[in-house]
């Protein structure tokens, strides 16, 4: 197949087309330098434009304080829900983890591992299907810090605000909706992402943290999962992904030639709209997430049916929609409409919606 496909998958997901063009033409060779960037060495010079070039596209894009450091980590979240408590839940204290759907489930998993994590909010009884509001909320003002998940991938659920915590250093795993919206960083001491949704191709993950919390970290710990290893070598203590990093430096590029993060803001609300509308525009259809809350990036329903929904997805795919079924652990229909998927794509899902209806309604 050499026709490009919609691509709905949840991550690793797609990619904008002209950074796929630009990297497939310096596949070979990168320009001047006789060599791919998997072949160079990361401490070269060349590297090391590129790795400060992606550094800058983030703190440009999502306007990065000064006191805060930019890393490009590996492991994914999946290892940052491990070192995070390794690095600042300390001995005796306690952390709180809000869990809004499976991802926050996961990190919390982790922390407790290490140490005391609570739940001052578990939205569980609902099926996770909405954030709490800040009245539901039971903070314990004495927390090392409090977790979210801006955006839960497999739920389709998104915070809209984030929750008011005091003086308490508010954490975020915002693999699956970082740079999709405009983000006050300075509400956040930590922010961390898998590039494999909005950023870039998977093996990267993205690490914004406060410069105060390094004097949090104790002593000990085992060099890769000390987060000062990382800042005091500027991320190249050992050989990072390059290709990944290469990737991501170009999409921050595309980003800001597209208007930066309030454009795609605007076109990512519109893109999930027409999907919303689709499914609230008839009975056939039940959306998963409650109106308040609900995910500009992952949009989930379901239907009367698993045996429908099977139908659904593989006609779906046989029309070149493909990657919309739910996870695996709930289930359903998941259309991940991420800042490089096309209006194109979302228009041909609603079209491909209706007519399915009118066949199976």
């Amino acid at each position: 197949m050499t026709e490009r496909i919609f691509n709905f998958s949840a991550g690793p997901a797609v990619l904008p087309v002209p950074v796929l063009e630009q990297a497939r033409d310096e596949m070979l060779s990168l320009p001047n330098v006789g060599m791919s960037v998997m072949e160079i060495s990361h401490r070269s010079k060349t590297f090391d434009e590129i790795i400060h070039g992606a550094e800058t596209g983030v703190r440009e894009l999502l306007g990065v304080p000064e006191n805060y450091r930019v890393l490009f980590l590996q492991g994914g979240a999946s290892l940052q829900f491990s070192m995070i408590p390794m690095n600042f839940l300390p001995e005796g204290g306690s952390a709180d983890y809000v869990i809004t759907g499976s991802w926050g489930k996961k990190a919390i998993k982790e922390a407790k591992k290490q140490g005391n994590a609570n739940k001052p909010a578990d939205m569980a009884d609902g099926g996770y299907t909405r954030t709490p509001s800040q009245e539901e909320l039971k903070l314990d003002e004495r927390a090392a810090y409090v977790h979210i998940t801006t955006n839960e991938t497999i739920e389709g659920v998104e915070w809209k605000r984030e929750p008011e915590v005091g003086d308490v250093p508010l954490f975020a795993d915002s693999s699956s909706d970082i740079m999709s919206h405009p983000v006050a960083i300075e509400k956040y001491a930590l922010i961390y992402a898998g590039a494999q949704k909005n950023l870039g191709p998977s093996g990267v993950t993205l690490v914004i943290l406060r410069d105060d919390l390094l004097a949090k970290i104790p002593e000990g710990l085992h060099t890769m999962l000390d987060y000062r290893t990382h800042v005091q070598n500027n991320s190249l203590y050992n050989t990072p992904n390059t290709w990944g990093i290469y990737i991501l430096n170009l999409v921050c590029k595309w980003v800001k030639e597209q208007g930066g993060v309030e454009a795609m803001k605007s076109r990512n609300e519109t893109k999930a709209q027409m999907i919303y509308d689709a499914i609230d525009a008839t009975q056939f259809y039940r959306g998963h997430a409650d109106p308040d809350s609900r995910s500009i990036m992952n949009v989930t329903f379901r239907l009367a049916s698993e045996e429908l929904e099977k139908k659904f997805t593989q006609e779906a795919t046989a029309l070149g929609l493909d990657g919309l079924k739910g996870h695996r652990a709930v289930g359903g229909i998941r259309a991940s409409i991420y800042n490089a998927f096309p209006v194109e794509g979302v228009e041909a899902l609603v079209a491909f919606m209706k007519e399915f209806e009118k066949k199976n309604g």
